[in-house]
């Protein structure tokens, strides 16, 4: 299993309602992807430029597969990633 958590922070104000629209067309298209167990999109309740993607990947192979695919190489890279600040955390799930 493979965690990785995403914040991005949308540097102009303006871009919120064009980069709300692309992130979650890129979230519905993710979870089509094999190997895609979770895939969910969070805005900030505090600071509207501010959103999450939470993912879950069956295996490092699913994740590197979903960067190949049309939801990031059509969507995220060339359309969000030039107007957010991108802080990924990739993460194991902790449990007792």
């Amino acid at each position: 299993m493979t965690y990785n958590n995403v914040v991005v922070t949308v540097k102009d104000e303006q871009d919120v309602p064009e980069i709300r629209s692309l992130l979650l067309e890129q979230t519905r298209l993710s979870r089509l992807e094999p190997g895609c167990e979770r895939f969910e999109l969070y805005q900030s309740q505090t600071d509207s430029k501010v959103f999450i993607l939470v993912e879950r990947w069956s295996s490092p192979e699913a994740l590197d597969q979903h960067r190949l695919a049309k939801a990031y190489v059509e969507i995220y890279k060339p359309k969000v990633l030039p107007k957010v600040d991108r802080t990924p955390y990739p993460c194991n799930l902790l449990e007792p």
